[in-house]
């Protein structure tokens, strides 16, 4: 079975060098593909693929301009083509958007090492080595197997840390497992985070104290930074501060990656609390998050509970476990049925908190009853993979 394992790892002032180069050149890599791509497409109305360019890239270009490209390791700038490569043929094919470019701000750009010598990728309780990088020492010890088998890695950096992310092939768990509890419906919302049917309610970690003062925190150093734009714009030809600018940029996105790293950290404990339980399945809803996005009042909010990765790590542990998943259909009226009698209130509004059914007299929490139509439906799909 495949695994990553992602830990921070603690680099010497040459290897922060030689990382930052690493990661800039395959940004420019991949911008370069993108524009070269682009051309060839309106002159030929075709495709140019990933090894043409390459060809073209190590035979032609690196030659007359743009030495440097070689300084620095040529699986992870062949890995930067083949990614932008893939990102037009999900375009062509109807997966994706039209790919953009590469922002140096966005730190979402990744250095690819494959292992490609015994000694390569060798790990170690407290290091690990890596191609032409040599040994980096982790901050974390004991985090990634040393009896696994190492594919590959990638390097990344984010708010002026560095990051490595290690894919193994680990054995498979072969416990079998047994629940002890029944199943459990989880309904998602905003005012509370989660509502289950075992009477567990996990709050919105956004309301909390220290989370609205780091979003002022956040909005004051990004008015801060808008200024420092600004500024150099009005500056005489010439004049060029950009030091400073650089330095109040990472201010934001630490302050970005703290608030990132704390809702992570949240919906990783829900999911621990939950698969705890040993329940006989987990019942979800499919939400259709970009609908919800749509309503301009509760995009952001929408956007701050990260359904979409809660869903993710909880179908990823339950599949590593042996929980079934139910998905149940986003159309499923849980909020409007009666958990008792399944009758359908349709006057039921956003603002109504406690459900009345009309039919029994029932009154509880509308999340709650949610949870429980979510449980007990028999409309459901078992996610699988």
């Amino acid at each position: 079975m495949k695994r990553t394992f992602k830990t921070e790892v603690l680099l010497t002032q040459d290897q922060q060098q030689k990382a930052n180069q690493t990661i800039g050149v395959c940004r420019y890599v991949y911008n370069l593909y993108l524009v070269t791509a682009q051309n060839h497409y309106k002159e030929t109305k075709k495709h140019l693929s990933g090894f043409a360019f390459s060809k073209w890239l190590n035979n032609v270009h690196t030659k007359q301009t743009d030495q440097w490209i070689k300084d620095v390791s040529s699986k992870a700038v062949k890995q930067a083509i083949m990614n932008g490569d893939s990102a037009y043929k999900n375009f062509f094919n109807g997966l994706a958007k039209f790919p953009r470019f590469k922002k140096k701000s966005k730190q979402d750009v990744k250095a690819y090492f494959p292992k490609n010598n015994a000694s390569d990728l060798t790990v170690e309780r407290h290091r690990v080595k890596i191609p032409t990088f040599g040994w980096l020492r982790l901050k974390e010890f004991g985090y990634i197997p040393t009896n696994a088998i190492v594919i590959n890695c990638t390097l990344s950096q984010k708010a002026g840390r560095y990051f490595i992310s290690v894919l193994c092939d680990v054995e498979k768990r072969n416990a079998k497992y047994e629940n002890v509890t029944d199943g459990i419906g989880v309904d998602l919302g905003l005012k509370e985070f989660a509502v289950c049917s075992n009477h567990l309610v996990f709050e919105n970690i956004n309301k909390q104290v220290r989370i609205i003062k780091l979003e002022k925190q956040l909005k004051r150093h990004q008015r801060k930074l808008s200024r420092s734009y600004n500024q150099n714009k009005n500056r005489k030809e010439g004049e060029f501060c950009a030091k400073n600018r650089q330095k109040q940029l990472l201010v934001v996105q630490i302050l970005h990656a703290r608030l990132a790293n704390i809702r992570k950290e949240y919906i990783r404990y829900v999911v621990s609390v939950l698969v705890k339980t040993k329940p006989a399945y987990i019942a979800i809803e499919d939400l259709n998050v970009k609908g919800m996005m749509g309503n301009r009042h509760l995009a952001r909010t929408i956007a701050k509970q990260n359904f979409k990765q809660f869903r993710e790590l909880l179908v990823a542990k339950c599949l590593e476990i042996g929980i079934k998943v139910r998905l149940v259909d986003r159309w499923y009226p849980s909020s409007k049925n009666c958990s008792g009698c399944n009758n359908k209130n349709v006057s039921l509004s956003l603002a109504d908190r406690i459900f009345t059914c009309e039919n029994c007299g029932l009154e509880m929490n509308r999340d709650f009853n949610a949870s429980l139509n979510l449980k007990y439906t028999k409309e459901y799909t078992v996610i699988t993979e």
